[in-house]
């Protein structure tokens, strides 16, 4: 009876592992597969991959629980695995492709589904690499991408080391919203070879990754393709701030005012750094978020001048470019006692030009009246005297 007992049990525990896709060597070990056919594909998108796979052998019809995946890649040679945990069966995301990539994932049963204990598979792993071409000495040499004002881009870029005069490189870019990657259409050249791309309008480009290759070709020799990936936002050169004013507030106080720059950057974006120079000599240097700033100054100071420049905040960016400085705007002592000698003089010189002609014109109504003739005579005199 025992037997037949124990063969039921074995029955039972076969036929629970095929349906479900586990086994089971005791009461508490489970196991499951590893996903099938995990592969990672490059659409074209000079560095956005996908990441997909298919489910476990053996789970086809296990509907009482949901199953998830455990995913981890990062680029060859990185300390660090990105992990996501996801109901998926894929997953997209932007990867270097100067450098290979490597991924791995496994199969996870929640604790509903099993003895209340998680259980994993063993991984399954993939990697990707572009067969390189050409020494690396042969890519472009310190490229550098401007979002000017926050509304058109440039790159620039040097020939590689070594190179010769037929080398000529092209420059691709893509960001999500594209159907494909584009060839810049506006280069820069010098000597005929491109040397930086002027971009169109990027209509929706801002908060994602925005990738570019470089690639070159040449008759002598292969040339290294080059990748690189930033966020447009990150990258904005604004303009200098425009209407700088000096204010006296007090006797010991000047208020710097200006207004932001130009463009389409909203005023909640700006941050700005200040350089002030008290005769001559650098006083402060200091960030401030409002356009206006308050200084002390002394009895001693004859001179203040100042100029400003910007920068997209952290709360509109990671990074940003300062602008070029600002034109100078300076404040002078000497001004202030022109300006104060003037406000005094200029009604203390009307109110004796006013004096004056009163004093004219009642002098030419006292000259305008008529003459008295005063007429004495005497008999004791032989003559006659008129007084007037």
């Amino acid at each position: 009876m025992a037997f037949v007992y124990l063969a039921i049990r074995c029955l039972c525990t076969f036929l629970i592992s095929t349906t479900f896709g586990y086994t089971s060597s005791s009461d508490t070990e489970i196991k499951v597969n590893p996903p099938q056919d995990f592969e990672i594909v490059d659409p074209g998108y000079l560095g956005y991959l996908y990441l997909q796979w298919q489910p476990p052998l053996s789970l086809d019809n296990f509907k009482e629980c949901t199953v998830e995946y455990e995913l981890k890649y990062r680029n060859i040679g990185s300390e660090t695995w990105t992990t996501i945990i996801t109901k998926n069966l894929h997953y997209k995301d932007g990867f270097d492709l100067n450098k290979g990539i490597e991924a791995k994932i496994h199969t996870l049963l929640p604790w509903q589904c099993t003895n209340g204990s998680e259980v994993q598979s063993s991984w399954a792993e993939a990697t990707y690499w572009i067969s390189p071409q050409g020494i690396p000495e042969t890519k472009v040499q310190d490229m550098d991408c401007v979002y000017y004002n926050w509304q058109y881009l440039l790159c620039s870029w040097k020939p590689g080391i070594g190179v010769l005069l037929d080398t000529n490189y092209n420059l691709f870019y893509w960001y999500e919203g594209l159907d494909r990657a584009l060839q810049c259409v506006d280069y820069i050249k010098v000597d005929g070879q491109n040397i930086g791309c002027r971009f169109p309008y990027l209509e929706s480009s801002d908060y994602k990754d925005f990738y570019i290759c470089v690639n070159g070709s040449s008759e002598t020799k292969p040339i290294r393709s080059s990748y690189f990936t930033f966020q447009l936002q990150n990258i904005v050169k604004p303009l200098p701030p425009v209407c700088l004013t000096c204010t006296q507030e007090s006797l010991y106080e000047i208020k710097l005012k200006w207004s932001i720059p130009l463009g389409p950057i909203p005023a909640r974006c700006f941050v700005y750094e200040i350089e002030i120079r008290e005769d001559d000599t650098t006083l402060v240097t200091t960030t401030v978020e409002n356009e206006t700033y308050t200084l002390k100054i002394t009895n001693e100071t004859r001179q203040l001048c100042f100029v400003v420049r910007s920068k997209v905040n952290i709360y509109c960016s990671d990074d940003g470019i300062w602008s070029e400085w600002s034109d100078k705007q300076c404040w002078e002592v000497e001004e202030l006692l022109k300006k104060t000698l003037l406000l005094f003089l200029l009604p203390f010189g009307f109110i004796l030009i006013l004096v004056i002609f009163v004093t004219g014109l009642l002098l030419c109504k006292r000259d305008s009246y008529p003459k008295m003739n005063f007429s004495v005579i005497d008999e004791d005199f032989p003559y006659q005297e008129t007084w007037y």
